[in-house]
């Protein structure tokens, strides 16, 4: 947004909690690789140039990648700067921070959808002998307590940090809920690159009959490993990793219930990847792509017990660490505008907010079904940019 604002000429600021990719520096485990390949990582006026394109980044990787993209379009960034309250003035907003107050027109929020871990409230009934973390907090297995480990969520988080610990040497149990199942690489190519090239990442929210239930859908469970492989359910299944349903609540004396719906929440997820390869071999088959890749193939159905158990006790077991896996929600505690509805969630219309002069980024389908890409955050900061500039100029001649 501040390489497309600084193109338009319109004077701006960049607030920044820490430094530059504060959230990659911080809020990540040690082993992360980028979901999207190299080629992937487009940003306007910026594009990835080195000799591995079909790679996928590191954490350091990523955190240089932004920082330079920062530095060569020389952003106005003040880091180390927090904001405590944005609100509305006669003019515009008033944006608090800890290092002073800025007046402008218009303000972009850009801090991201995934600053909370989302845990479920039943959370606390979990024993004390019990150490939890999140996604968030988890580096590395070895800041694990020795003994075994339920991962709650299998979506692409919950499955890669299951292979690490698993890897670790301890036994992994993961917890399934609905996720979305998916090759890495399909028919001799990336997933991601027959999404880009079929137009299903620039699927657009206006086109959509649910948007507000596309934009609850898990992320793809996916990994960015150097050798390409595909880790799903079967994969973990192979290694070791014990599944089990989706984690439903604990009783009085600490033990753990699962749900009776993992054989429809794999089911379920098989379809959808069925519906996703289809339209792929559509689109192959439509545009003369048929004979220059492999032929269409269909992975093996998920793999699932015929009775997984419904219970847990952690004692006998041997269960010494929860890992929460459950996905985010946004911190805007420090917004005090009322743009918000009944669960929340900001109100708005693709990245136009509800309130005048304000504008949202970096959220699930925001405008386009890559929008929380970093693939997707340039065409949204152009559209978005541009009505910004309409707004000032409206607000400039009355």
């Amino acid at each position: 947004m501040s390489r497309c604002l600084t193109d338009r000429a319109i004077d701006h600021v960049v607030l920044e909690r820490g430094e530059v990719a504060h959230s990659w520096r911080t809020e990540r485990w040690d082993s992360l690789r980028l979901l999207t390949p190299n080629w992937q990582s487009r940003l306007p006026g910026f594009a990835y140039r080195g000799d591995d394109p079909d790679g996928y980044r590191t954490l350091p990787e990523v955190i240089d990648f932004i920082t330079a993209y920062a530095q060569m379009i020389a952003a106005p960034v003040r880091t180390r700067t927090t904001v405590t309250s944005v609100r509305r003035t006669d003019d515009g907003y008033r944006v608090c921070t800890d290092r002073g107050d800025w007046l402008c027109r218009t303000v972009v929020l850009a801090s991201g959808a995934c600053n909370i871990a989302d845990i479920p409230r039943f959370a606390d009934r979990v024993p004390r002998a019990i150490a939890q973390l999140t996604a968030q907090q988890y580096r590395r297995p070895d800041q694990l307590a020795d003994g075994g480990v339920l991962v709650v969520g299998a979506s692409s988080s919950g499955t890669q940090i299951a292979h690490e610990v698993h890897k670790s040497g301890r036994p992994v149990t993961l917890s399934i809920g609905e996720h979305i199942r998916a090759p890495r690489v399909y028919r001799g190519k990336d997933l991601e690159w027959w999404m880009d090239a079929a137009g299903v990442l620039d699927e657009r929210y206006d086109a959509i009959d649910d948007i507000a239930r596309a934009r609850r859908v898990p992320s793809l469970q996916l990994a960015g490993t150097p050798d390409r492989s595909t880790l799903d359910l079967n994969a973990l299944t192979a290694m070791g990793v014990k599944l089990i349903g989706r984690l439903a609540g604990f009783t009085e004396d600490g033990k753990a219930q699962f749900a009776g719906s993992l054989h429809n929440m794999c089911a379920l997820s098989d379809l959808k990847m069925g519906r996703l390869l289809d339209l792929i071999d559509d689109w192959a088959r439509a545009n003369g792509l048929d004979g220059k890749v492999e032929p269409a193939s269909r992975p093996p159905p998920t793999r699932v017990e015929a009775a997984p158990p419904l219970g847990m006790d952690f004692t006998k077991d041997r269960v010494k660490t929860i890992i929460w896996a459950t996905g985010y929600r946004p911190d805007h505690s420090w917004l005090e505008v009322p743009v918000f509805d009944g669960k929340g969630v900001i109100r708005h219309d693709g990245g136009i907010v509800c309130s005048p002069g304000m504008y949202l980024m970096g959220m699930q389908f925001l405008r386009r079904r890559k929008s929380a890409l970093i693939d997707g955050a340039g065409d949204d900061a152009r559209e978005l940019s541009a009505h910004m500039s309409s707004y000032l100029d409206h607000r400039a001649a009355h």
